[in-house]
Parts: structure tokens; sequence; C-alpha cells
């Protein structure tokens, strides 16, 4: 039998736990709480961001998620999952209040809350879970629908998942790094259709859709019947203001009460003014640069030596103290987290451009190259501008081609990105599998080509019940990756905001490398 998995207090609601058996297997159950309960004290106030990307409709439908983090800034105000990341626990209980996995690992079942609502009034079943499933269409769609047989719905409150054969990761997939464990309301969706769905969204989450005026912002208000506790704040409004310097300018005016990504001298500024407090928080957004052409033999990326040159030519360091103060963590690991489960440290990163000339002249390139575009998403297009000039200096002349963050990310996953390198920032839920199974192994969205022996280590993993054997191999894997450079660490990302005078409770690092204020029922506004 296997051993209960302890969980972390869930904020003020208590847990509990119970033998439950399926098939020899194991269950997870914490206490339902105060579902459903009315206010002690009505929502109040309002509380503005100054959000650094224009926000895109797709991101209202958990349907669409596109393997990054983004979206999960308004999937955590619009919408809630069975299991989702929570402060204190990376697979917290949610519209689930308890879920079961057999011993075999084949079969989990999933036990919803009792008296939780949509915004509509109607109530969550585990026909929505099933139909939210079935409707899935986004990055990890091919993965989740070839290794799930079957959904089944037992009973207005219980839905089973078959699995064609043992997954070690369905449960971080399905609940937190796909977004298809965030369930829609059946009824709604089949009225409107997809397309309206997107325009007037209607989710589970504690707050409830009011209007959307695209590039300009989104309000939401508060939803009292939130299972887990009533908002405390009113209304929430997004403003979309990609310029820097604007944000920074409406947060001291008082026009905005969070400023999004405030770097370099701007969030200097923020630190020095009265009544403003800098909020930093070390992501799980790991940046790097992917060299797509690798595979091509007519490519100069081709030859290892070319891109540990690239990644040679990085002046982490100094990058990291001129535009997030040094914050940024620079681990060395061009993909996985510090904080992840089975992440490697590698040797830490060099800085020595006489070394990337070198090898630069001894794979053919003593007069070095011209290395096409440097495609990044134009919100970090500052770090990109340092990294060019850094590659430029060594002689590989490459051109920042910044895109919008949509456009970007779908550029990225189409493999359109071809000629040149890319600037890349996983930041999604999960473990070092599930981050190579999204950027480095065959059929990931964002992988362009693979290498085989990757390939066979992640398969052997995905099956292996056994944690040590497990680690170890995803250890390895990991060492594959810095062995040959199939990306060039920059850095792990330390997401600088500015907070007004007026917030309580921000929730900035509430959640464990969440870049974004949540859970937003925690927030709250000072009291005058």
């Amino acid at each position: 039998m296997r051993a209960m998995r302890e969980l972390a207090p869930f904020d003020r609601f208590e847990t509990t736990s119970r033998r439950q058996v399926l098939a020899g297997g194991a269950s997870f159950v914490i206490a339902a709480g105060a579902a459903g309960r009315a206010p002690a004290v009505p929502p109040d106030g309002q509380l503005t961001w100054a959000v650094h990307v224009s926000l895109a409709p797709v991101w209202f439908d958990p349907a669409d998620n596109s393997g990054i983090i983004t979206p999960f800034m308004l999937l955590y105000a619009l919408h809630d999952g069975l299991v989702k990341p929570m402060p204190g626990s990376p697979l917290a209980p949610s519209l689930a209040q308890s879920w079961d996995q057999s011993e075999d690992g084949l079969i989990y079942e999933f036990t919803l809350r009792a008296g939780i609502k949509f915004h509509s009034g109607d109530p969550v079943t585990a026909e929505d879970v099933k139909f939210s499933f079935d409707r899935y269409r986004g990055s990890s769609h091919d993965l989740l629908k070839g290794r799930v047989a079957d959904v089944t719905v037992l009973d207005p409150q219980r839905v089973r998942f078959h699995l064609k054969s043992r997954w070690s990761d369905f449960l971080t997939f399905y609940t937190s790094a796909s977004g298809a464990g965030w369930i829609v309301p059946k009824k709604y969706v089949e009225k409107v259709g997809d397309a309206g769905f997107k325009q007037a969204p209607v989710g589970a989450g504690p707050y409830k859709f009011v209007s959307f005026t695209p590039g300009v912002e989104l309000v939401l208000e508060a939803f009292n019947q939130y299972w887990r506790k009533p908002p405390a704040v009113k209304r929430l409004i997004w403003k979309v203001i990609p310029e820097e310097t604007t944000r920074l300018a409406a947060l001291k005016r008082g026009e905005v009460d969070i400023a999004y990504s405030v770097r370099g001298e701007l969030a200097e500024e923020i630190r020095h003014t009265p009544g403003l407090t800098l909020k930093p928080a070390i992501v799980q957004g790991v940046f790097c640069l992917y060299f797509p052409d690798q595979w091509d033999p007519k490519s100069p990326w081709q030859d290892a030596r070319v891109r540990r040159a690239a990644s040679l030519a990085i002046d982490r360091e100094g990058t990291n103290q001129a535009l997030t103060l040094g914050y940024s963590r620079i681990t060395g690991n061009p993909l996985v987290p510090y904080n992840y489960d089975f992440f490697w440290q590698p040797p830490a990163p060099a800085y020595d451009p006489p070394q990337a000339k070198k090898l630069l002249a001894e794979a053919g390139f003593a007069d070095g190259f011209d290395a096409g575009q440097y495609h990044c998403d134009s919100s970090y297009g500052n770090l990109g501008e340092a990294i060019v000039d850094n590659l430029n200096s060594v002689g590989i002349r490459i051109k920042l081609r910044p895109v919008e963050r949509a456009a970007f990310i779908k550029g990225y996953a189409q493999h359109t990105f071809r000629d040149g390198v890319i600037q890349a920032g996983p930041a999604p839920f999960g473990n070092a599998a599930t981050r190579f199974e999204s950027y480095v192994v065959r059929g990931g969205p964002f992988a362009y080509d693979s290498y085989p022996d990757i390939d066979t280590l992640y398969e052997q993993q995905a099956v292996e019940p056994d944690r040590r054997r497990r680690e170890q191999i995803l250890f390895k894997m990991q060492q594959l990756v810095y062995e040959r450079t199939i990306f060039a660490p920059i850095w792990q990302l330390a997401f600088l905001n500015g907070v007004g005078p007026r917030v309580g409770e921000s929730s900035f690092g509430a959640i464990a490398g969440f870049p974004y204020t949540a859970p937003y029922e925690d927030l709250t506004i000072k009291v005058a």
C-alpha cells in the first residue's frame, strides 16, 4: 500500500486525512471547509494593475493554454482547477476535495466539493470536468489525449481517469502544467460557443468577468460565493501599459496600485520613492538561448563549439545587475528552476569572450559568421539587446527581432523561428520532467527536433515508480543538455514589480515560483 502524501495546510482551512482504497492505491483529501459561505464583510474597493503585455482573449479559456505561465495571471482570477499550485503546496486540492490513485498508477478518481457553483449559478459537476478535458486543445493536447484511455463520469461528484500506461507526471501535467484540469461550465460553453466564451468567459474562480477592451483593460468583479473564501476587494482592473516608464509613472501618480515588470534604473527609482515598494519575485521562468538549427548539417549551430561560444559570450552577472538589480538567480541550468523537483545543479556558467572567440576559430569561424535573427518576447527586449551586444562582440553577428508575446509564443510553438536563435523563458508549473516534455523531447510543442538518447531516457523515467531511480534518469537528461549546449543558460528570472501605498496584501511570492499576484482572494487594501 502506498503511504499517504502529506498535505500542507491550505490557508485558513484545516486539513484532514482518511484512508480510501482504490485497488490498493492512495488517497489525497482536504476538508471542504466553508464552501459557498456568505462573506462576513462585503468586498469593497478597487485595485488596478499596470500590465506589461497585451492581454489576449485566448488566455480567458483554459482549453487554449499554450504551455506558458502568462495565462495563469488571469486563470487564477476567473477560473479554478481540480488541483492547483497554492501557498504551501504545488498540488493543493481545489474544486476536487480529494483524489485516489490506484496502486498500478493507471486510475485516478477525483471527488468534487459539494455546493460549488460557476459564476452563472450552475453547479460544478463531474460532467463539466469531463467536458473541459475533452475540449482541451492547448499545447499538451497530443500528450494528454495520447496517454489517457478514457474519462468516466461516475456520478455528479466523481470522475475517473483511466491511463493507457503508468505516467508519473499525470497529475502535474493535467492539473497545473497544461491547463486541462481548469474547469469550465459545459452548459454555458455549449450555449455560446468557443468564440462567445472568449468574449464573456464564465468560470468558478474568485472573480467574474465584467468587461474587456482589447489593448486597453480587463475588468473583473468579486464572486462572493467562491468556495475558499470571499474576496476582500470588490473590483480588479488590469490596464495594458507596454512601456516600462509609463507603468512607473502611473504607479507614482496613483493611477495604478501594482506595476508589473519594472527593471534597472526604474526599479531603483521605486526603491527610493516614498510610499512605493519594490517586490522582486524569483520565479520559475528560466531564460535561455535555444538553437533551433542545431540539427541542420549546413548550419554553424550544429557544431557544439559554436553553441558553447555563444554561451561563453553572455555576461550574465553584468546584465543581472543592470536589469534585475542582482536578484535573478544564475544557476547554469537552462531549463529547470532550482526549486523544482529533480533539479540538477550544473557547473556555474562562465563569461569568457576570449575563449568564445577561440572556439569559433576552431569551428572554422575565425572571422565570425552571420547568425540571422535573435527572436524574443518584446517585453524582454532589453535583455535581448544586452545579449545581442554580447554575441556581436565575439563575432556572432545577429539582429534583434522582438515580437509581442502572444505572437512570439505562437511563432515559437509553430516552429517558424528557424533563422537564428530564440530567447526562451520557460515558466509553466511542473517539474524537471514536464519541462523536458515541452521543450526537449520528440513531439514537445517547443522542441524543433530532439536527440534519440534523451528521448529514450524520458520514456524510461515516465514509467519509473521508484523516485530515486527516476531522479537519477532526470539528472542524466539535464547533464546531457548541459554537455551538448542544447540551450545556453541565462538565468532564473527575478520579476521586479512596484506596489503602491494602498495595497495591503499583494500576494507576490505566495505561490512558489509564480510571477504574479495570487491567490486573488487573498488580496487586501489598507484601511485608511
